[in-house]
C-alpha cells in the first residue's frame, strides 16, 4: 500500500506531535522534514554541499531541537539548491511501500501534491511562541519575536513558501489539547480513507 499523509504548518503549531501520533495509529513511517533542514543548518559550511551529503547520523544529532537550529533551518531553507537536494529524498520516503506521514512546510504543495491526505496545522503566533518557550526556555518575548520573524521568512520565501494546499484540511490547534488535535487529525484521515475505498 502506498498512502501519503502530508502535514504542513508553521513552527510549534503541533504538526510534529500530530504526525507522530498519526503514524503510530495507522502504522505508517514518519519523517519530520524540518529535521533535514535543521541538520543542514547545524552542519555549517556550504549548505548546498551539506544537503547533498546528509546522512542518518546528521539527523540523529541531539542539538537539532534548539532555537538556534530552528533559525539556521529557516535560513538554509530559502536556498533553492538546498531544497532541490532534499526534495528527492522526501519524495522517495513519501511514496514508500506501507505508507508514510511527512510533516513540514511544503509537503502538500511541493513535495507531495498527490498525497492522499493533506492537513495544514496552525495556531496563533502567541500560543505557538508559548509552546516553544515551554519547550526550549529563554526569554519569552524573544521567542515570540523569533516565531513572528520565522513565519514571515517562511511565508515570503521565493521557493516553496509556507501556505496550505488548496485541498488541505485546516486544523487550528490554538484552543485544542494535544489529544483533541490528534483526534481531529485521525478523523480527517479516516474520512479520506473511506472516500478512497468508496
Amino acid at each position: 500500500m502506498i498512502f501519503t499523509v502530508a502535514i504542513d504548518g508553521p513552527a510549534a503549531a503541533g504538526k510534529g506531535t500530530i504526525s507522530r501520533a498519526v503514524a503510530e495509529r495507522f502504522g505508517l513511517a514518519h519523517l519530520d522534514t524540518g529535521l533535514l533542514y535543521r541538520a543542514v543548518g547545524a552542519k555549517g559550511g556550504d549548505p548546498v554541499e551539506a544537503a547533498r551529503q546528509l546522512t542518518a547520523a546528521d539527523l540523529a544529532r541531539d542539538d537539532l531541537r534548539t532555537l538556534e537550529a530552528g533559525q539556521a533551518a529557516s535560513r538554509v531553507a530559502v536556498i533553492a539548491e538546498v531544497r532541490a537536494a532534499l526534495v528527492e529524498f522526501q519524495r522517495r520516503f513519501a511514496r514508500r511501500e506501507g505508507g508514510a506521514v511527512l510533516d513540514g512546510r511544503d509537503i502538500g504543495t511541493v513535495i507531495c501534491p498527490e498525497a492522499e491526505v493533506k492537513l495544514f496545522v496552525t495556531a496563533s503566533p502567541e500560543v505557538r511562541a508559548r509552546r516553544r518557550w515551554l519547550e526550549v526556555g529563554g526569554d519569552e518575548a524573544r521567542v515570540l519575536a523569533d516565531v513572528i520573524a520565522r513565519d514571515k521568512r517562511d511565508a515570503e520565501r521565493a521557493a516553496a513558501p509556507l501556505r496550505p494546499a488548496e485541498d488541505a484540511v485546516l486544523l487550528d490547534t490554538t484552543e485544542l489539547s494535544i489529544d483533541a488535535a490528534v483526534h481531529k487529525a485521525i478523523e480527517a484521515i479516516e474520512k479520506r480513507m473511506e472516500q478512497g475505498r468508496a
